[in-house]
C-alpha cells in the first residue's frame, strides 16, 4: 500500500501550516502555468506530429546508411577532416553526419535495422496502432542486430591486430567493445562459443524455433550424409558384379535408394517412422521373369559389402541368397541395429494449437487510452487535507480521540486509515457513518471497522474526481502478462492503484449483480476480453446467453474461433429461453461425458487429464479428447428464472456443484439480486460474488452476505468477495467499438471449420404443439406430483404451479393441460381456477395406477 500522507494529530497543540497570500498564489500561478505546458506537449495531437516526424527521420536515416554502403569512404573523410571535404553522401551533410554516427557508433553496417525501428514507432504514435508487435519486434531486431555486429567484430579484430586499415568500424562501437572484451577475458575459441550461445538464445526466444527443430535439421544432415556415402559404396559394388547380374542389381539399388529417399521425407512431414526391417515391394516388376521383393537389410560390422538385396524367386521363400559373384549361400540371421529415427514422432508431444499454428493473439494497440482530468499534485494535497481535517473534527466533536491518519489514493475513492488512541470502541466509530458523510459532503462512505489484517479502522471517501481505469491498462500491465493462471481475468485496480488479476479456475463460478447502468455489462465484456487475450481458440469456448439479446451480440463474428453451440442452432449466441433449457442441459450431458473420461484416466481434474493426453498417454482411440475450457455467461439471470423458473435453476446448480474439476464456469449477471432470483442453492455454489452499486442494503446482504454494495457511487465502482476477503475497486473499462475492433481482429483470421459443438439434448417431452389426445407415454416428469399438491389443496390453478413447483409458464399449462386430459381438474374458465373433480387421494391413485404411472 501506497502511503500518500501520514498525518499525527496530538489536541490542541497540533500546528497547521501557516499560507501567505502572494506565495500561495505565486505558487499556484506557476503550477498551473507549468500544467498547461504540460498538457499541451502531451496532448493526443501533439503526440501525432511527433509520430510524423520520428517517420521522416527514419526514411532519411534509411537512405543515409544505404548510402553509406558506397561512399563510406567519402563520408568518414568528411567526418573526420570537419567538413573540408566533398560530401558524397545521398542526403548530404546531415546525412554523413548521421551515417557515420549509427554506424561506427552502434552496430555498424547492420545499424540499417534501426531506421525501421523507428519508422515502426512513428506508425504507432500516429496511428495507434502498429501493423507488427512493437515490444516484440523491437527486442527481436535489437538483438539480432546486437549478435551480427559482435560476430562480424570476431572475424575483423585479428586483422585489426596485423592490418592497418582493417575496416573493424564496419562492426560498429557496440560490436568492437563488446568482443574485444570477451576475447581480453575468455579468448576467441571462448567468445565463439559464447556467440553461439547468444544465437540459440535468441532463435528460442525470438524467433520461437524449439530446440527439437534444431535437433531435427542436424539429425537430418547427419542422415543425408550417411545416405550419401552409402551410394557411393553401391556404385563402386555394381561394377564387381557379374555380367548377367549387373544390371538387376543396379536397377535395385536405384530403387532401393529412391525408396530410402522417400522414407526420409516422410519421415521429416511427421508422417511414418522409418522402420529398417519394413518389406518395401518393389513396383515395377513387369520386365523381370519371376516377381522380387527387396528387403533393407542392416550393415553387418567389419564387412566389406555396406548393402546387400535379397531376392526371392518363385513362391518367395527365402531359402537362399545369391551374393555378388552370383553363388548361393546361406541365409544367416543378422544382428539388427535400431533406427535413430524409430519412434521419434510418437514421442512428440500433443500440440492443440497445431490446428491454428498461424493464429495470432491480439495486442493492446487495439484498445483505446481514455484521457481523465489532469490534477496536479498541489490540488490534490489540498484536498487530502481539507478531508483529513473535516474527519478529524468529526471525530472530536464526538470525543473520539485518534492517533495519526493514513491516506492512500486511489482511481475513485481515496482510503483513510484511523489509529484510535487506547481505549476507544470501534463501535463508537462505525455509528458515525452518516456524521462523516454528512461533513465531507460526499457521497458512498463506506468504514471497514477493522481493517482485516491491520490494526487500524478505514474510512473511505470518494474522490472529486474519479479516474477511468482503461482496460488497456489492465491488459498491458506486468501482473496480467506474467500470470500463470489457468483462466486470468483482469477486473480493475484496487483502492491502491494497483491491477487486480484474478483465476477464474479457483474462483470458480462468479455471480454478478447491480442495478441498471452501473456497469454489470462492462465487467462481463471485461472478463471476455481477458480471456480473449490469454487464451488460445483451442484451450477456450464460451457459451453465450443473452436474453436482452443486444449484449453479445458483438461476438458472433468470432463464432468459429472462441464460441460452442447446440448441434442445428442458427445462432452462436443463445436468446430464446426454450434453447436456454436446451443448452444447460447439454452442458451437463458434456459434464457427465467428460468425468466418464476423467474416471477412465484416473485423473481428478481437467488439468491432469489435458496434460496426460498432450504426452499422448491417451488414446484417440479409446474416445479420448483434448478438453477446452468452457465458460458459461448469462446475462440478466433473473429474466431467465421469471420465465424458465426451475428448469433453469436445476442445471445450473448441478453444473455449479460439479462441473468445476472438468473445465466449465460459470459467471452469471443480474439487476435484481433478490432471494426468489438468487436461491440458497446457487449462493452455496458462488463464493467469489461481484457486487455494483444496489438500490437497498437488502439486496447487497443478498449478494454479498453484508452490507456495503448500496453505498458505492456506481459507475463501475465495485466490491468483489471471495470467501472471507471484500475488495472494492474500479472495474475496468472496455467501449463497445473496442469490443467491435478486438472480435474483427480475430475473425479475420483462420478458425476453425463450425463452432465447438456441445452434446445433442433430446428433451423427455415435447411442448404440447398440436391438439392430438395426450397418452401416458408423454406425460410431464412432473405430472403426479402437480395433481397430488392440486387435490390436496383443491385448487386448480396454473400460478400455484409456478410458484409451489418453481415451474416456468409454459410448463406449468402444459401440466395443466395434462391434468384436464386425464380429468383430474376442469377446463379453464377464464380469471377463475379450475374446478378440481377429483376429491380424494384415493381416486387419484386409482387414475395413476389406470395410466400405468403405480
Amino acid at each position: 500500500m501506497r502511503v500518500i500522507t501520514n498525518y499525527q494529530s496530538s489536541g490542541k497543540n497540533e500546528k497547521k501550516p501557516k499560507d501567505t497570500g502572494k506565495s500561495s498564489k505565486r505558487s499556484s500561478k506557476n503550477a498551473s502555468g507549468f500544467s498547461t505546458f504540460w498538457s499541451f506537449i502531451s496532448s493526443p495531437q501533439m503526440i501525432k506530429l511527433y509520430g510524423i516526424l520520428l517517420m521522416l527521420f527514419a526514411i532519411l536515416a534509411f537512405i543515409s546508411i544505404l548510402s553509406y554502403y558506397f561512399t563510406w569512404t567519402g563520408d568518414r573523410e568528411f567526418v573526420n577532416n570537419g567538413g573540408e571535404e566533398i560530401v558524397e553522401n545521398w542526403c548530404g551533410k546531415l546525412g554523413a553526419y548521421l551515417s557515420v554516427w549509427l554506424t561506427e557508433y552502434i552496430f555498424g553496417i547492420f545499424s540499417i535495422t534501426l531506421p525501421f525501428l523507428f519508422f515502426l514507432l512513428g506508425i504507432r504514435m500516429t496511428f495507434n496502432r502498429t501493423p507488427l508487435p512493437l515490444l516484440k519486434t523491437t527486442a527481436t531486431i535489437i538483438l539480432s542486430t546486437a549478435w551480427l555486429s559482435m560476430t562480424l567484430a570476431l572475424f575483423l579484430i585479428p586483422k585489426a591486430e596485423f592490418v592497418e586499415n582493417s575496416k573493424l568500424f564496419f562492426a560498429g562501437g557496440f560490436g568492437e567493445f563488446t568482443t574485444r572484451l570477451l576475447v581480453d577475458s575468455t579468448g576467441r575459441l571462448a567468445t565463439f562459443f559464447i556467440l553461439l550461445a547468444i544465437l540459440l538464445i535468441i532463435l528460442i526466444l525470438c524467433y520461437n524455433i524449439s530446440t527439437d527443430a534444431i535437433a531435427a535439421l542436424f539429425s537430418k544432415i547427419r542422415f543425408r550424409k550417411r545416405e550419401k556415402s552409402s551410394s557411393e559404396t553401391d556404385k563402386n559394388r555394381s561394377k564387381k558384379t557379374n555380367p548377367e547380374k549387373e544390371s538387376d542389381l543396379q536397377d535395385l539399388s536405384d530403387l532401393y535408394i529412391s525408396q530410402r529417399n522417400e522414407l526420409a521425407d516422410e519421415y521429416d512431414n511427421n508422417k511414418i517412422v522409418f522402420e529398417p526391417e519394413q518389406n518395401i515391394e518393389e513396383e515395377d516388376t513387369e520386365e523381370a521373369d519371376t516377381p522380387l521383393t527387396v528387403l533393407n537389410r542392416p550393415v553387418q560390422e567389419e564387412k566389406e559389402s555396406d548393402v546387400e538385396f535379397e531376392i526371392t524367386q518363385g513362391d518367395g521363400n527365402h531359402a537362399t541368397t545369391e551374393n555378388e559373384f552370383g553363388e548361393e549361400e546361406e541365409n544367416l540371421e543378422e544382428e539388427v541395429h535400431p533406427d535413430p529415427f524409430e519412434n521419434l514422432a510418437e514421442m512428440e508431444d500433443y500440440d492443440p494449437r497445431k490446428d491454428l499454428s498461424q493464429y495470432q493473439f491480439p495486442t493492446t494497440d487495439l484498445l483505446l487510452d481514455y484521457e481523465s482530468a489532469v490534477i496536479d499534485e498541489h490540488t490534490k494535497m489540498r484536498d487530502l487535507r481539507e478531508k483529513k481535517e473535516r474527519i478529524e473534527k468529526t471525530l472530536k466533536s464526538f470525543n473520539i480521540p485518534i492517533k495519526k491518519i493514513y491516506a492512500t489514493v486511489g482511481p475513485t475513492v481515496t482510503l483513510y486509515e484511523i489509529v484510535p488512541e487506547d481505549g476507544v470502541r470501534i463501535s463508537k466509530i462505525k455509528n458515525l457513518e452518516d456524521d462523516i458523510a454528512l461533513n465531507l459532503a460526499a457521497l458512498g462512505i463506506r468504514i471497514i471497522a477493522p481493517i482485516p489484517g491491520k490494526g487500524t479502522i478505514g474510512i473511505e471517501v470518494p474522490n472529486s474526481t474519479p479516474q477511468i481505469v482503461p482496460m488497456k491498462d489492465i491488459l498491458s500491465s506486468e501482473k496480467f502478462i506474467n500470470s500463470k493462471y489457468d483462466l486470468p481475468i483482469g477486473l480493475g485496480k484496487t483502492i491502491s492503484n494497483e491491477p487486480f488479476v484474478a483465476d477464474l479456475a479457483k474462483m470458480p463460478h462468479l455471480l454478478m449483480a447491480g442495478a441498471t447502468g452501473q456497469g454489470k455489462s462492462v465487467g462481463l465484456n471485461a472478463i471476455i476480453a481477458s480471456l480473449l487475450y490469454k487464451k488460445h481458440p483451442s484451450e477456450l469456448k464460451f457459451v453465450l446467453i443473452d436474453p436482452k439479446k443486444v449484449e453479445f451480440t458483438l461476438y458472433s463474428i468470432i463464432e468459429n474461433h472462441y464460441l460452442a453451440m447446440l448441434p442445428g442452432s442458427e445462432d452462436a449466441i443463445i436468446t430464446d429461453v426454450k434453447k436456454v433449457i436446451y443448452t444447460l442441459n447439454s452442458l451437463c450431458a458434456e459434464m457427465d461425458a467428460r468425468y466418464d473420461l476423467l474416471k477412465v484416466a484416473k485423473v481428478r481434474n481437467i488439468k491432469e487429464y489435458n496434460a496426460k493426453f498432450c504426452k499422448r498417454q491417451l488414446s484417440p482411440a479409446n474416445g479420448h479428447r483434448y478438453l477446452p475450457y468452457i465458460v458459461l455467461i448469462i446475462d440478466e439471470f433473473g429474466d431467465l428464472i421469471m420465465t424458465a423458473g426451475r428448469e433453469v435453476e436445476t442445471p445450473i446448480a448441478r453444473l455449479a456443484q460439479l462441473a468445476r474439476a472438468i473445465g466449465i464456469h460459470l459467471v452469471i449477471a443480474t439487476q435484481r439480486p433478490s432471494v426468489n432470483i438468487i436461491t440458497g442453492i446457487i449462493k452455496a455454489n458462488f463464493p467469489s460474488r461481484m457486487a455494483f452499486r444496489v438500490s437497498s442494503k437488502v439486496d447487497s446482504r443478498t449478494i454479498l452476505d453484508c452490507g456495503g454494495a448500496d453505498q458505492l457511487i456506481g459507475k463501475g465502482d465495485m466490491l468483489l468477495s471471495t470467501g472471507s476477503d471484500l475488495i472494492r475497486m474500479q472495474c475496468a473499462f472496455i467501449d463497445t467499438p473496442e469490443v467491435e475492433t478486438l472480435t474483427k481482429f480475430i475473425a479475420d483470421q483462420q478458425g476453425y471449420p463450425e463452432p465447438f459443438l456441445l452434446p445433442e439434448y433430446v428433451a423427455d417431452e415435447e411442448a404440447g404443439e398440436n391438439d392430438e389426445p395426450i397418452d401416458s407415454d408423454s406425460i410431464d416428469s412432473c405430472f403426479m406430483d402437480a395433481a397430488v399438491l392440486i387435490v390436496e389443496t383443491q385448487q386448480g390453478s396454473t400460478s400455484m404451479l409456478q410458484r409451489k413447483m418453481k415451474l416456468g409458464y409454459n410448463r406449468a399449462g402444459r401440466i395443466m393441460d395434462q391434468l384436464e386430459e386425464f380429468k383430474i381438474v376442469g377446463p379453464a374458465q377464464g380469471s377463475k381456477v379450475r374446478e378440481v373433480k377429483v376429491k380424494t387421494q384415493e381416486e387419484l391413485r386409482v387414475i395413476f395406477q389406470s395410466m400405468g404411472l403405480i
